[in-house]
């Protein structure tokens, strides 16, 4: 497994990192002991970084993580990184009512995601989604108290703007920002990549494969599952997502030329980004987790990047990323 390093005060890492929420929410029902035999695999693969959220399935990803590494092989738990998101409100019907990023708040969350976590620390700790109502500067000074108290090793962010990102790297060292980057969300390449590789700041890119819609894998007939997240995200509707496929349709004959799978070419384009730059792959079974693996095997020279291009235009994709009501959640997209 290539490692890569987040940021210039970042840990190193995997290349590719496992994005866990599908095991637990937000996609339909998961197989419990797949997720397990999954998570597993992608230890022994040597993925080292494994990404979650305390309001997934409102705590039982973290409990899902804390099983699967409590049963793994001794060498692949020593080496796994935790990255948890925190700050989401719930409600007992499974609805988002804001987040909440007061001091106060912040070690109240990372105290039970330690408790969940089986562990005594949390490798990278980021809020969500920026809380309005609390100045940013206060939310990472509170994650950096949990550092100097030694329960969290690095502090990241999550969907923030360059402005944002500057205010808070001006309070303490942020090994790198979440944020969604793939063939078809490529907003971050005017000002808040180039904001953060100015600060020595790495990139955990989520959402490569646009949620399953660039995998190869999906069609316009496909039933979801109640619950999931897909039946809402404009990209997934009607004329949308007829006019997204036909781009997918466009990049599966260059994946095919090339030999390879489309979620493979799609995963290799983000990893040729940069070398600060670490994807997270959604997968929730063996089957996706080997497919995603294979794009480490993946060259794509200079006139594969612009054929890539050209069958995926920047700026191509059909409908907003999220929801309007969450867009407004995004202080990346101010």
């Amino acid at each position: 497994m290539r490692t890569r390093t987040l940021g210039t005060t970042g840990p190193q890492v995997s290349a590719l990192g496992l994005g866990c929420m599908g095991m637990s929410a937000l996609y339909g029902e998961a197989d419990r002991t797949e997720s397990v035999a999954t998570l597993h695999a992608a230890l022994d693969a040597g993925i080292t970084l494994l990404d979650t959220g305390d309001f997934y399935g409102m705590g039982h990803n973290e409990l899902l993580i804390n099983e699967a590494l409590r049963t793994a092989a001794p060498k692949a738990r020593e080496r796994a990184l935790t990255s948890v998101k925190f700050g989401a409100l719930r409600t007992v019907e499974g609805g988002f009512t804001g987040y909440d990023g007061r001091p106060e708040a912040v070690k109240n969350f990372a105290a039970y995601s330690l408790q969940r976590l089986g562990t005594d620390h949390i490798d990278i700790y980021r809020i969500a989604r920026v809380d309005p109502d609390v100045p940013i500067e206060e939310t990472v000074g509170a994650i950096k108290d949990l550092v100097d108290a030694g329960h969290v090793r690095h502090i990241g962010l999550s969907e923030v703007g360059a402005q944002t990102l500057r205010r808070a790297a001006a309070v303490a060292p942020i090994s790198d920002l979440q944020i969604e980057y793939s063939l078809l969300s490529r907003g971050i390449e005017a000002e808040i990549l180039p904001a953060a590789r100015e600060l020595g700041i790495g990139v955990t890119a989520y959402g490569v494969l646009s949620r399953g819609l660039i995998s190869g894998h999906f069609s316009a007939d496909r039933e979801l599952a109640p619950g999931d997240f897909r039946g809402m995200s404009p990209r997934f509707q009607g004329d949308n997502l007829r006019h997204n496929l036909g781009l997918v349709d466009a990049l599966r004959k260059v994946a095919e030329a090339k030999g390879v799978s489309v979620a493979q070419t799609a995963i290799a384009w983000v990893l040729a980004r940069g070398e600060d730059i670490v994807p997270l792959v959604g997968a929730r079974t063996r089957t996706r987790l080997d497919e995603a693996l294979g794009a480490l095997d993946v060259t794509l020279d200079a006139a594969d990047l612009a054929a890539i291009e050209q069958a995926v235009p920047a700026d191509a994709a059909a409908g907003e990323r999220y929801p309007k009501a969450q867009m407004g959640h995004l202080d990346s997209e101010r």
